[in-house]
């Protein structure tokens, strides 16, 4: 889903016209928010095309990856909740409700009871999920450095580290994410 709903972006020139009747509009500020915009859905766009081909969704491939990466130390693939596969994944309980329902649907998880806690479900990766993850990522990752081989080493740390400072400046003007979601959902 795309956060910029604009095919081309304004010129500077026509944001430097437009800060005249908007005092407030920075307009380098204003050209490098867009393009940040513009560039993480292009980004969003070559990553969705790899998982249209496995008919699987961001948010269920988020919820696939929370949990292969929440391996024990035995190797063993670790049972999440619902609420904390929530958490990490920065959605709304109800909104996991759904994802997890499809993908238990399609055996890609199964839930059970947590053995600590009876009243509780957990969630966990099942061999079905396991192998499809084997087959998108291979091609995930690569389209992830196809994306970035355009920037040096270098150049992705400083990337990195602007970014970085942007995601801090963002923080203060809005509550984290989790935060958010828990006051609303």
């Amino acid at each position: 889903m795309p956060m910029l709903m604009l095919k081309n972006l304004p010129r500077y020139e026509c944001l430097l016209e437009a800060s005249k009747e908007f005092p407030d509009l920075d307009p380098s500020a204003c050209e490098a928010f867009l393009h940040l915009l513009h560039a993480g859905d292009e980004c969003f766009r070559a990553i969705e095309l790899n998982l249209g081909r496995h008919n699987i969704s961001q948010g269920r491939f988020g919820v696939l990856m929370c949990l292969m990466s929440q391996c024990r130390s035995d190797g063993v693939d670790a049972a999440l909740s619902p609420a904390e596969l929530a958490d990490r994944a920065g959605v709304t309980r109800a909104t996991m409700t759904g994802l997890v329902d499809t993908l238990e649907r399609d055996g890609l998880v199964t839930r059970a009871p947590d053995q600590e806690d009876r009243r509780m479900m957990v969630v966990s990766l099942t061999a079905k999920g396991r192998q499809l993850l084997h087959e998108i990522l291979p091609e995930h990752f690569q389209r992830m450095a196809i994306l970035m081989h355009t920037l040096s080493e270098p150049e992705r740390k400083t990337l990195v580290r602007l970014l970085h400072k942007i995601k801090e400046q963002a923080a203060k003007l809005a509550p984290p994410a989790a935060a958010h979601l828990a006051s609303t959902g």
